[in-house]
């Protein structure tokens, strides 16, 4: 007799960073036995960044998206930005970006590339626009015009990766607006189709506001304002420090945020102010953003549960929001139609016995997804990957490959 379970629509991740999954489990520990803090992640971030060549990218993006697919997310919006060799060079046919495209056709997954400009190192304390370090060249093409004319360029091989499968489609992103200066973004959004979702980081840590503040006289959302950027195919990622201002600026305009409760918890980045913006009029969506867990219902948990912590009440989203955070929220989010990909999630377990079918966001986990359907294909069942296998033996083999990251 087969297990009971409940069929669900698909979740979708609509933020990810595929080469921070190399971090996971590596972050936590200081060079002298302490705790790891936020330079000990930092520094192995870049480290990472600098060293990724397309072979050794397309089998770890297979190895995430396949990560992806056993534990429940039938698509992902990936913020890529290492566009380029080490140092700057351009690779001969967006060899980056083909490598992320053939991982995602071979997991199956629904694939957005926001393919994202970064321009500048940031900005000082004092607002001054930094140059961009050795590791950031790669990221770059140099100002927006550039970024517009590789983007277009990159439309057609994208196009020629999915061969016919309707399964990856392009976005676009700007980093944030310490890596992009604003006299750009009119240049971005002239440039771009207005059906093209756009996405951006958005005042992710107190230091970002005050250094925009300084250097722009008003917050990052109050920067994209100015700049006729707020619109409803914006997605602001994290969107962590606001004012009460930028909340209604950003529902008001329909804006969807892409909270990233996990990561946010991992990089200690604090707790937004979720409630408070779809009350505003946003539309809430999730991602898994660096990895630290690849799980959605883990993610759906903590949007609800970083609610209370922060208020100190109880049922601050219903069920019936959260689920739609992690599906409606995200199709919105990576302007994805809708679709018939599927979930099947046991009633049985340790977990989840007993759970009424709507309320499994608040009790199930990635280890209860039975089986996942995109596209009209089962592509997992039981925490296998059905043409893949084991996502664990894909990372070892990664790891094995390239021991510079072991």
């Amino acid at each position: 007799m087969s297990a009971p379970t409940v069929v669900v629509p698909g979740p979708i991740n609509a933020h990810s960073h595929a080469f921070h999954r190399i971090l996971r489990g590596r972050t936590h520990e200081g060079a002298a036995g302490g705790a790891g803090d936020f330079w000990t992640w930092r520094e192995q971030m870049y480290a990472a960044a600098e060293s990724l060549d397309p072979e050794g990218y397309e089998q770890l993006a297979t190895a995430l998206f396949a990560e992806m697919v056993v534990t429940g997310w039938t698509a992902v919006g990936e913020f890529h930005y290492l566009h380029h060799a080490p140092g700057g060079t351009p690779y001969p046919d967006h060899d980056m970006e083909r490598a992320l495209a053939r991982a995602a056709r071979s997991a199956g997954i629904r694939l957005v590339l926001l393919d994202t400009c970064y321009l500048s190192g940031g900005l000082d304390a004092e607002g001054r626009q930094l140059e961009l370090n050795e590791t950031q060249r790669r990221f770059s093409d140099g100002d927006a015009a550039g970024w517009l004319a590789r983007h277009e360029s990159l439309r057609a091989a994208l196009a020629e990766e999915d061969a016919g499968t309707g399964l990856i489609t392009l976005g676009a992103a700007i980093h944030s607006v310490r890596a992009v200066p604003p006299g750009e973004f009119g240049v971005i959004a002239a440039g771009l189709p207005a059906h093209e979702p756009l996405h951006v980081h958005l005042s992710e840590q107190p230091a970002e506001n005050a250094a925009c503040l300084a250097a722009h006289g008003t917050t990052p959302a109050g920067l994209l304002e100015r700049h006729g950027l707020l619109t409803p195919r914006l997605s602001a990622v994290h969107a962590t420090h606001l004012t009460e201002a930028d909340v209604a600026a950003l529902g008001t305009a329909g804006c969807a945020i892409v909270m990233c409760p996990t990561t946010e918890a991992d990089l200690a980045d604090g707790i937004g102010p979720a409630r408070e913006l779809a009350d505003a009029g946003a539309v809430i969506a999730l991602g898994t953003d660096q990895h630290a867990v690849v799980d959605p219902y883990l993610e759906m948990r903590a949007l609800e549960h970083g609610e209370r912590l922060r208020t100190g009440i109880r049922g601050r989203f219903s069920p019936a929001e959260i689920a739609a955070a992690a599906r409606a929220g995200g199709l919105a989010s990576l302007g994805l139609g809708a679709n018939d990909d599927v979930v099947r999630v046991r009633a049985d377990s340790l977990r989840t016995t007993g759970t009424r079918a709507p309320q499994l966001p608040l009790t199930a986990t990635a280890a209860d997804v039975a089986s996942v359907t995109i596209a009209g294909v089962e592509v997992a069942r039981d925490g296998v990957h059905t043409r893949l296998g084991d996502p664990a033996e894909l990372y070892a083999r990664f790891l094995t490959d390239h021991p510079e990251f072991s």
